[in-house]
């Protein structure tokens, strides 16, 4: 089920693959858009552009794209809503606006949680090694810590119990046990059942993709459920955290809404 082309060994898609302009069809979406989502990384960052995740993923079964890049960045996650509308309405499929911070330091982390917090729907932080780890799980203001088992990250009881503390999600990455295999394969399913173990002892929340740079390694949610299963994870649990990203982002739209006081108050505009 798994054996695809593993896009690292694939040359770099054109960007201009079926993108140029968005005139694919939306009447053949279906009338009940899927919850799931999964979260890529586009062109510049990443092989493929917005719109050829976006038809990808609706291919695949998803309901919505989360379009994440780092601080800088000239990736359409900085969408005009012009250009998010043309691809919603072309491809059927909700594009979700984020930002994925990677920092060296705590510190020049928390600056730029502040500076892109109110014009990203999503903000996210990066991980991998102890001290970001633990930093992205105390900031209720981070919706996401991603990989946070890559390179030197590690992931303990404490930074369990403060991501479930202050509601941020932790993101099981699986791309590295679709892509790889021997040692580097055994690595990634042993970190990922480490994960997996503290995060339904603490009851922390989370989120499942497969970090994908190219729509070539996308995986449809049912091939993701099989993954999951050599994780320790049921077909119920991946699909909880697909869905999780689009909730996260349902949430915070509502929060960034002009009448939005608190949770159940709102006011006149």
């Amino acid at each position: 089920m798994l054996a695809r082309n593993d896009p690292e060994n694939e040359p770099m898609a054109d960007v201009d693959d079926t993108d140029t302009g968005i005139n694919h069809d939306a009447s053949a979406a279906s009338d009940r858009p899927s919850p799931f989502y999964e979260a890529v990384i586009p062109y510049p960052e990443g092989a493929s552009t917005a719109a050829r995740f976006a038809l990808t993923a609706r291919e695949y079964g998803y309901g919505g794209v989360v379009l994440r890049a780092g601080p800088g960045s000239s990736t359409p996650t900085a969408l005009d809503l012009a250009n998010a509308d043309a691809i919603e309405a072309a491809y059927g499929i909700d594009v979700v606006n984020a930002i994925e911070i990677r920092a060296d330091s705590p510190g020049s982390a928390s600056g730029a949680v502040d500076n892109y917090r109110s014009s990203h729907t999503l903000v996210c932080v990066r991980g991998g090694s102890p001290a970001m780890n633990r930093f992205a799980a105390e900031q209720p203001r981070v919706d996401v810590l991603t990989r946070p088992m890559a390179g030197r990250g590690d992931l303990n009881h404490v930074v369990a119990r403060a991501a479930a503390r202050n509601g941020v999600r932790i993101e099981f990455d699986l791309g590295a046990v679709c892509r790889t295999s021997g040692g580097r394969r055994v690595r990634a399913l042993s970190d990922l059942r480490k994960l997996r173990e503290l995060v339904q002892q603490y009851d922390v929340p989370y989120v499942v993709s497969v970090g994908a740079e190219s729509h070539l390694a996308l995986r449809a949610p049912r091939e993701l459920a099989a993954v999951g299963e050599t994780v320790g994870f049921s077909r119920a649990a991946i699909e909880q955290g697909l869905r999780e990203w689009g909730s996260l982002a349902a949430r915070n739209r509502d929060r960034q809404d002009a009448s939005f006081i608190e949770p159940g108050v709102r006011k006149d505009v």
